[in-house]
């Protein structure tokens, strides 16, 4: 069966004006093989007449990061996997630092290819400059994570041996775990050299990341691409992640997570990582975890976080005082450290004043707790000092999309400039009404979002919320629809400035970084949309995002975007918009999650929805899409069948470029269900039109020559399964140099195979060898197999032999 790369299946669908890529699933780049440090690994185990498996076995390092390594397509591997690795090839010390030499080289290599590094969204926060207390707990914790550094070979922590370092940090709202997490990692980050990181579960949303999600998160922040992780399943996943967990040495806090099941699947089985939890429930399920309960903290401790943040001095002559708004705050980190910023900017106050407004309990909301205390009096005394405009913001805050806000979005709810929105953050983080977040971005705890919300209702009017959670919601989606523009088939066709001046999309990589950075925001504004039946903004969301999600085929939410977009061209009444959606969510189940039988359903009624509303080009994107999926059943036939119907719809709409592409679909499918002459007439087909002077100003110049390209490719096949041996040859030679300069190493190397083989059956033996020499050259590039093939034929060729039988797969 032919494996479908996911990434290159999206050609199904396409934008409403009648252009799309062309895709197929028989091309698709390989990673460079052969590199250095592969080569020198490669060379090294076949000497000690090792397989892979047996020397997993011997080092402990996993068969597939081998593999990996060998191919090139892991090129950072780290000195822990060298050293095991040198250890189960019993290298000396000089083969060692071989290894170790060839491995810093390849790690330059890979960072100079990728140019600046891109900081992960996933880095640890800033920590609490004046964090105190917890020193039982940071010490229980310290020790813990000895066990992971101090373990020697990786191996030996295995789910039978031991438990892999995990904590699990949890207590009250407010009670400082994450905090106290983020302390952690700081303090030791020196014996995690792979990094530390922070990953919030979303615990309390309606919606929490699921454990495949949040495995997907982590694996593109520790570097692996989206292309190698579309290509994978749910499981796929998280055995990548379980591997590269075992290899490296990194810090994870799962901060606020919801239930076991959520995290048991994201807790390494081997290696020497340290993972901790944090969540509002004691996730007693988890078994072999190390447990850390935060309580309130201790009145000595409650006394040096005053301390902390107001100076000793301040602090140590009010002693009464300090009691009174230790009792106040119920000794509950959060809310000390509300009641101590808002001192701190009051000089002129004495503590004592500050325990007085405190104790007023008409300033409380009986509605905000934590646990069984009450904590909002330190907010309600923060707030009440607020200036208005500072008030009304944090007031709307509560009705941002997402919890990472940024500078934008807070200026289109209090709809100033982003200057001014900044400084009224900041005067909010002053007041520890709000917490900095990464790169200029901002968030509200759990807490004091509950807490503007209540202010919210309080002051603000029904009508004037709404409009604001509209502006907010409406900007988001306007914004990514603007950004998806970037992506689509005429790149030159960018989008122009936004009409508020807010935000700067004047390029494609800024455009992917709006659109990834701000996920979960304008997803968030894109369910709220669709819950308040904004119908056609879905749909055009959706739509604009089509041609983007092959970019990002991992992220995991795209079968949800393309349910509530089919839900909402039925919600519409249109059926043909429903049928395009329908169309797009096949391609979702497919590529995202591998769910066939689904992608198959959706198909279906995207055809009858489309053939009722006498659409052809939608039934044709239909059948495109079900011959794609037939493939993956091995049902040549009855994709063949599927291709030709689209191209005849296609034909019927004059849609050149869906033509194209289900054209080039039927030359390849044709051949492997045994009907050479169908592909022949699909190839006849895709020429003419893209060689007809009056289509040529219809497809582009890219799109041209690599639907050229691929055709041909294909069609090489069928000529040499029939022995039109000088065909082939004068095909192949045109191709030579096309697939290795697009980077598609595995095809371009059967092209140079193929065309010695044919010159071979021409008994043109010179210009054969020639071919096999040049390709045996290119070592770093071409796969294994077609190389010891290459060798075999030229080997004969020098001894006078009859040419080994050939056999053309796919």
């Amino acid at each position: 069966m032919v494996a479908l790369p996911a990434d290159l299946l999206k050609g199904v669908s396409g934008p409403p004006d009648g252009t799309y890529r062309t895709y197929n699933p028989f091309m698709h780049a390989e990673n460079e093989a052969g590199a250095p440090l592969g080569r020198l690994l490669r060379q090294l185990r076949q000497s000690r007449r090792l397989t892979i498996e047996e020397l997993a076995e011997a080092s402990g390092v996993s068969g597939r990061a081998i593999g990996d390594m060998e191919r090139g397509r892991s090129r950072r591997p780290h000195r822990g996997t060298l050293t095991a690795l040198a250890q189960g090839l019993r290298l000396d010390e000089a083969t060692h630092s071989l290894l170790v030499t060839a491995a810093r080289t390849a790690r330059a290599e890979a960072t100079a290819r990728s140019g600046p590094a891109v900081a992960s969204p996933f880095t640890l926060p800033r920590g609490l400059r004046d964090f105190v207390g917890r020193a039982d707990e940071l010490e229980a914790l310290r020790a813990l994570a000895a066990q992971a550094t101090e373990q020697a070979p990786p191996r030996t922590w295995t789910a039978r041996s031991a438990t892999l370092p995990t904590a699990v940090v949890s207590g009250p709202p407010g009670s400082g775990k994450t905090a106290l997490a983020v302390r952690l990692a700081e303090q030791l980050a020196p014996s995690f050299p792979d990094g530390c990181f922070l990953l919030d579960l979303r615990g309390l949303d309606a919606q929490p990341l699921s454990a495949e999600q949040a495995a997907l998160r982590l694996l593109t922040s520790w570097g692996v691409p989206d292309a190698e992780l579309a290509r994978h399943t749910a499981e796929e996943h998280l055995a990548r992640y379980y591997e590269l967990a075992a290899e490296r040495r990194v810090a994870v806090v799962l901060d606020n997570a919801a239930t076991e099941a959520q995290v048991r699947p994201l807790l390494p089985r081997e290696g020497r990582s340290l993972v901790v939890v944090t969540s509002r429930r004691t996730l007693a399920g988890l078994e072999g975890v190390h447990r850390v309960e935060l309580g309130m903290l201790t009145d000595a401790e409650s006394a040096s976080l005053l301390r902390a943040v107001l100076g000793a001095r301040r602090v140590d002559t009010e002693p009464e005082a300090v009691r009174s708004v230790i009792d106040s705050c119920g000794r509950l980190p959060l809310a000390l450290r509300v009641a101590a910023n808002w001192a701190a900017t009051r000089t002129n106050w004495s503590l004592g004043r500050l325990a007085g407004r405190l104790a007023d309990e008409e300033r409380r909301l009986d509605a905000l707790s934590a646990g069984d205390l009450r904590v909002n009096s330190a907010f309600a005394l923060s707030y009440s000092k607020l200036a208005p405009g500072a008030a009304l913001m944090f007031r709307l805050l509560s009705l941002a999309h997402g919890t990472d806000i940024g500078l934008e979005q807070a200026a289109v709810l209090r709809q100033t400039s982003p200057t001014a929105a900044e400084d009224l953050l900041e005067e909010l983080v002053e007041s520890g009404l709000l917490l900095p977040s990464r790169d200029g971005r901002y968030r509200l705890h759990d807490l004091l979002r509950l807490y503007a919300a209540s202010r919210n209702r309080a002051e603000d009017g029904a009508e004037d919320s709404r409009a604001a959670r509209a502006r907010a919601r409406s900007w988001l989606l306007d914004s990514a629809v603007r950004a998806g523009g970037w992506f689509g088939p005429d790149g030159a066709a960018a989008p122009g400035p936004s009409p508020d001046r807010l935000l700067t999309l004047d390029s494609r990589e800024r455009a992917l970084r709006w659109i990834k950075e701000e996920s979960d925001n304008w997803l968030a504004a894109f369910r709220d949309a669709a819950e308040v039946g904004e119908h056609a903004k879905v749909a055009e969301v959706a739509e604009a995002l089509n041609t983007f999600s092959e970019n990002w085929v991992s992220w995991g939410h795209w079968p949800e975007i393309y349910e509530r977009a089919a839900a909402a061209g039925a919600a519409l009444g249109d059926a043909t918009l429903q049928a395009t959606h329908l169309n797009h969510l096949s391609w979702a189940y497919w590529a995202c999650e591998r769910r066939q039988a689904d992608a198959v359903a959706a198909s279906t009624r995207a055809l009858a929805l489309a053939t009722a509303a006498a659409d052809p080009v939608q039934q044709a994107w239909s059948h495109d899409h079900l011959g794609w999926l037939r493939i993956v059943d091995d049902d040549w036939s009855g994709a063949a069948d599927e291709f030709r119907r689209a191209t005849e719809l296609f034909a019927e709409a004059d849609h050149l470029t869906g033509f194209l592409q289900a054209s080039g679909g039927v030359i390849p499918v044709a051949w492997k269900a045994g009907r050479p002459e169908e592909a022949l007439t699909a190839y006849r087909g895709v020429m003419d039109v893209l060689d007809d002077p009056l289509t040529r100003d219809r497809v582009s110049r890219d799109e041209r020559d690599i639907t050229a390209l691929i055709a041909s490719y294909h069609v090489s096949y069928v000529y040499l399964d029939e022995g039109r041996w000088r065909e082939a040859a004068d095909l192949l030679a045109s191709l030579r140099g096309q697939l290795d300069a697009r980077g598609s190493y595995w095809q371009a190397g059967k092209v140079y195979l193929h065309l010695a083989h044919a010159l071979t059956h021409l008994g043109r033996h010179q210009e054969a060898a020639a071919e096999y020499r040049g390709l045996l050259a290119m070592t770093e590039h071409i796969p294994a197999a077609v190389l010891a093939e290459a060798r075999t034929h030229l080997d004969a060729l020098n001894a006078g032999e009859p040419s080994p039988p050939t056999r053309f797969p796919l």
